[in-house]
């Protein structure tokens, strides 16, 4: 099988499974230099990002510049983290459950992106929240950053970072940004009525996500939802969210399919 990777810097690489990996890199724009590639890259952060970039050459679309984020046959390509919902994969579609007294769940993709493209359907069942998460992240340990003169804090396992939100309530703010485990609401829908609208409650929607430097921008269903500036972070995992439902003993699902991704 030929696996793709994109190193830290950017560059791409290919291998079969089980060869030997070396890098040449340009010096100076004089050259080439040969050298083992861990050798290159000692960090133990350069190392996960590389394991985490990883991907089956399989998964790329045909049309060349996509990349197709789930193959449709199963979960290998992510990994769960959070609470305890049941993920699957059904027909194409990942699927994800509720189950009582369990917090957020996110089944994220293993590898980080910084800008790019995101493209995916979603239906989600009335009275369970959602959202997907874009350059996110999770610590083994406990973080904490400067915000606007605020310290705020992350426990250690507690995933955070930008998320698209899914909200089938009549607060109807879905395809707002929402900072998950840290800052809260970013860009919420109150002011953009047409957006509100777009969502159709108990059928498939659409969502393309955009992201570039400092800029974050969301359709929803081709209705343009949010538009802001942040800078905080600017690469992360992508993740699909599971909301908590607290004691609710009844089973709610979110389907999402088509999941798309072009680098930019």
């Amino acid at each position: 099988m030929l696996f793709l990777a994109t190193l830290p810097g950017g560059t791409s690489l290919a291998a079969n499974e089980g060869a030997k990996l070396e890098v040449r890199v340009v010096t100076g724009g004089h050259g080439f230099k040969r050298e083992p590639f861990f050798q290159m890259f000692e960090a133990s952060d350069y190392r996960r990002r590389l394991a985490q970039s990883v991907r089956p050459a399989a998964n790329k679309s045909d049309g060349g510049d996509w990349i197709l984020l789930s193959d449709g046959k199963s979960l290998d390509d992510w990994i769960q983290r959070g609470g305890k919902a049941r993920y699957r994969i059904e027909k194409g579609e990942i699927i994800g459950t509720s189950i009582p007294n369990t917090s957020n769940s996110f089944l994220c993709t293993r590898r980080e992106f910084t800008n790019f493209v995101l493209e995916l359907e979603f239906k989600v069942d009335n009275g369970l929240n959602s959202g997907v998460q874009i350059r996110s992240h999770c610590f083994d340990k406990p973080t904490e950053f400067q915000w606007q003169e605020k310290k705020i804090k992350v426990p250690a396992g507690r995933v955070h970072g930008l998320q698209v939100e899914i909200d089938p309530s009549s607060r109807a703010w879905t395809g707002g940004v929402y900072e998950e485990g840290a800052r809260g609401w970013l860009n919420d829908l109150k002011n953009n009525e047409a957006a509100r609208k777009a969502f159709r409650a108990g059928e498939w929607n659409k969502f393309r996500i955009e992201c570039c430097g400092d800029s974050i921008k969301t359709w929803l269903n081709d209705v343009p939802a949010a538009d802001l500036q942040d800078g905080r972070v600017h690469s992360g995992f992508i993740g699909l969210q599971v909301h908590g439902v607290g004691g609710n003993d009844k089973p709610l699902e979110v389907r999402f399919r088509n999941i798309r991704l072009k680098e930019l």
